[in-house]
């Protein structure tokens, strides 16, 4: 664990700074292969967003450290990925480091209660885990074992949510916060939990939903623990501002509020509400818009309780961001706050409004979801081919060719670094015209295969000529338009969906070679027949660029990429686009020994599974093809002796892997 920076506290008011002034995005340009030739993996930016958990070996291998055991040696990826395939467990799949896990879930509580004790804050803070942000099993189940020394808790906003937390054994003062719209079911659970002993909060969501409590503690008998949602007008800025202010979907305004508070104090139920909660936002960019949040929710907090609502808890819902490009930057992709400065700003904020008003400092509850879940979780995949926008050599022209194919032939003949952006034009110009006379029927498919082959071989001798020029030119981003396609094994929806739905960026870089210099540049395509099924965004050390350096595929050996931080929302929210299931899921531990333990496998869908879940029935599906079989042997298009092998190909089919093999 790093240690915590020094934060100057003070009994003053925090100070609070001006409105920020809007961080430009990132410079989306193709950025120049400057690199030493010592590193030439810096281009990547590794060491700027990978927080020191992502480095690259001497061998030139990404490799894994354990943030637990700094003093051991980096894992290497490739060869855990090795030593998986020796398993019969292969790509794309995700890999889930519980380590990384662990060591987030430590990393935020640990600051907590340092910023408190440097404060001098007389409460607590119990954190809670947020289920919609990652469901699955193997992740819960560690969260609530590594956060059980720390109390923490989990948040529901669902009734299946509700039923996930239930079943987990936590800690005696951990809390179950439930969240989202809630019927007399949902309701019902929640308050005869607490005869478990589960500090399980209803957290009012609307004035209906405080009637639907009422109703089912009367039916009861059994008082609720509950919390109210109150709707902030601060709108924090970034890609998810529309989660914040007063226009957000959750919580109450203050009329609302006030019409809740007298509901319950009517119903006898005022001395049951506990917690206020206030969500400041998602993904939260700048520290001062925590800041400000903050500081609104204790208003009303402070209000309330003048009120006589007895409150002992501020829920502060999510907004801790994650650093996906290492910019550290308030931009949509980044932060420009460390975990420890967070918490400093969250307990300095509480603490001076609560002794301003004269209240006793409540407990302070976050729910963090993003920040400790994503750096625990990777996407693995290998690239399948490539298509190549450029050639090695030209063929040569034949007489009967017509003369525009001879003039971009002869492009090659002035072809030098001051006549660049002129040979582009030409080049460009002769190539679209033959084209067009193509369409027409002037010009013949072999001339055509023959300008498209002399054009790409144009294209490789600029591509050469401009990666030598010192200065960055127009053709920089002419280049762009000319990089290769790598294909790879994966879906673009079901693994990444945040990238194609709402552009989130993630680290993306090759796992091996990397202590050999990126001799190309490329778009990745996923494996579905869908044009947006493709990545063109890439993070690197000089800012986001519309293509990724890569090398040329081996031809002894698979290349491997990375997108790292896919632990938020990625494994969830995933669509069947084209029927390709989950991929294969492995979750393992780093040792001290530079090794790794397997912790878990799970195995990514079969096709048999994937039709299941679109409403067909595998047995009918083998059923009806046996049928269409036996009609052919009947028509005579087949052989009686076929129908073993054609049966069990598709046998085979339905019950292998969505993913090529």
């Amino acid at each position: 664990m790093s240690a915590p920076q020094v934060w100057p506290w003070t009994n003053q008011t925090p100070p609070l700074k001006g409105d920020p002034t809007p961080e430009p995005k990132p410079q989306e340009r193709p950025t120049r292969l400057k690199h030493p030739l010592d590193a030439p993996h810096s281009v990547y930016g590794v060491d700027k967003w990978g927080k020191g958990l992502i480095v690259v070996t001497e061998e030139g291998e990404i490799g894994l450290k354990n943030p637990l055991r700094p003093e051991a040696d980096a894992v290497s990826l490739p060869g855990i990925l090795h030593d998986l395939e020796q398993r019969g467990i292969r790509a794309p799949m995700i890999l889930r480091i519980s380590s990384y896990l662990e060591n987030e879930i430590c990393h935020i509580n640990d600051s907590f209660a340092d910023a408190i004790a440097r404060s001098g804050y007389k409460g607590a803070y119990r954190g809670v885990f947020p289920i919609k942000v990652n469901q699955q099993a193997q992740v819960i189940d560690r969260i609530v074992e590594f956060g059980h020394r720390y109390s923490y808790g989990l948040e529901a906003g669902s009734k299946p949510e509700l039923v996930i937390a239930l079943a987990h054994k936590l800690a005696t003062d951990a809390l179950i916060v439930c969240n989202g719209v809630k019927d007399a079911e949902f309701v019902r659970l929640a308050i005869l939990s607490r005869k478990l002993g589960f500090n399980t909060v209803i957290v009012l969501e609307s004035p209906k939903e405080a009637d639907t409590v009422i109703a089912v503690y009367e039916e009861l008998g059994i008082e609720p623990l509950l919390g109210v949602r109150v709707k902030l007008t601060n709108q924090i800025s970034g890609k998810w501002e529309e989660s914040s202010g007063d226009r957000s979907s959750f919580g109450m305004n203050t009329d609302q509020l006030v019409r809740v508070v007298d509901k319950l104090r009517d119903a006898g139920l005022i001395h049951c509400l506990k917690l206020q909660h206030s969500h400041l936002g998602s993904q939260v960019p700048d520290v001062n818009d925590v800041r400000r949040a903050v500081g609104e929710a204790c208003r009303y907090f402070t209000e309330l309780s003048a009120e006589g609502v007895p409150l002992t808890h501020l829920d502060l819902g999510g907004g801790m961001g994650v650093d996906y490009t290492g910019e550290k930057r308030a931009t949509e992709n980044s932060i420009n706050y460390t975990v420890e400065e967070y918490c400093a700003n969250v307990v300095e904020t509480v603490a001076y409004a609560m002794d301003e008003a004269g209240i006793d400092h409540p407990t302070i509850v976050t729910e963090s979801g993003r920040a400790v879940v994503a750096t625990s979780s990777l996407l693995v995949f290998n690239v399948l081919e490539s298509t190549l926008y450029d050639a090695p050599t030209a063929p040569g022209t034949e007489p009967d060719d017509h003369h525009l194919v001879s003039d971009l032939a002869a492009v090659n003949g002035y072809l030098t670094p001051a006549r660049l952006q002129e040979c582009w034009n030409d080049a460009t110009f002769y190539r679209n015209e033959l084209r067009a006379l193509f369409r027409r029927g002037y010009v013949d498919l072999r001339q055509m295969a023959r300008a498209e082959r002399i054009y790409l071989s144009l294209m490789a001798r600029i591509k050469t000529m401009v990666a030598e020029v010192e200065a960055e030119t127009d053709l920089d981003a002419q280049m762009e338009k000319i990089a290769d396609i790598y294909h790879c094994n994966f879906s673009l929806f079901q693994s990444l969906p945040d990238v194609w739905a709402i552009d989130q960026l993630h680290p993306i870089v090759p796992l091996q070679m990397l202590n050999e210099a990126p001799d190309r540049r490329a778009v990745l395509s996923d494996i579905t027949c869908d044009s947006d099924g493709k990545v063109d965004r890439f993070i690197l050390a000089d800012g986001v660029s519309p293509s990724l350096p890569v090398h040329s595929l081996p031809e002894d050996q698979d290349y491997y990429l990375g997108v790292f931080f896919v632990g938020a929302y990625q494994e969830t929210l995933g669509d069947l686009h084209n029927l390709f299931g989950d991929t294969n899921v492995v979750t393992i531990d780093l040792r001290a020994d530079g090794g790794f333990d397997l912790l878990h496998e799970q195995e990514g869908d079969t096709i048999s599974e994937v039709l299941s879940y679109v409403e067909y029935d595998p047995a009918d599906c083998v059923a009806a093809f046996r049928k269409l079989v036996d009609g052919a042997i009947s028509n005579g298009c087949l052989k009686a002796s076929e129908r073993k092998l054609i049966i069990g190909a598709y046998r085979d089919s339905i019950n292998g892997y969505t993913y090529y093999e």
